[in-house]
């Protein structure tokens, strides 16, 4: 496969099935994806998302990473990055999606920004659920996210990086316009390409 699609869970990426992108090439989501999509590969580096995971036994039939510490070890039938990065989870996904050399990767629900007027609240698609924050609290701050992906792109030059983005007038960190490999594509841009579902 020349292409996979790394999916973070922002509010971008809703309306798309997920399920379609498994056209485009190896799909590798985080966290509680699973509850509705079996990824190629689940990345977890949460502990509370991963005890979530695995007290479901997704990981028993399914491919499930995360980083090195106190509690993976005590988990069998997990897969463990070693040396870990320290990084979130949508970072640490897009590493190991680049370490694999493809020749392009796509990028969904990657936003950075919070919901409302000023940017003041959480941008989850899980927003209300099992631990994930509530739609009116806060939105995290994201500047590690950011240099942590900038990081990745920076590192693996001759991958073609492809961020969705709602539409033309979405945020797009300064950071990422200095990034010869990363271009911008709109969401639905991108869903005519691939000709995939949509909700």
């Amino acid at each position: 496969m020349d292409s996979a699609v790394v999916v973070g869970n922002g509010t971008s990426r809703s309306g798309i099935i997920l399920q379609s992108l498994k056209k485009i090439g190896p799909v590798y989501a985080c966290n509680a994806v699973y509850r509705e999509f079996k990824p190629d590969y689940l990345i977890a580096v949460d502990s509370k998302m991963l005890l979530e995971i695995t007290n479901s036994g997704y990981h028993l039939t399914n491919i499930v990473w995360t980083n090195a510490n106190q509690l993976s070890k005590k988990i069998k039938n997990i897969n463990v990055f070693n040396p870990t990065l320290g990084w979130s989870s949508g970072p640490t996904a897009l590493h190991f999606a680049s370490s694999k050399k493809y020749q392009d990767i796509f990028i969904l629900g990657f936003d950075y920004l919070g919901l409302g007027s000023n940017n003041e609240y959480v941008n989850n698609v899980y927003t209300n659920t099992e631990n994930y924050k509530k739609s009116n609290e806060p939105a995290t701050y994201y500047r590690n996210w950011l240099r942590q992906t900038e990081t990745c792109i920076k590192n693996n030059p001759g991958i073609n990086y492809y961020r969705v983005i709602n539409e033309k007038n979405s945020f797009i960190p300064e950071e990422f316009l200095k990034l010869n490999n990363l271009k911008h594509i709109n969401k639905l841009d991108f869903i005519r390409k691939f000709n995939l579902e949509t909700i």
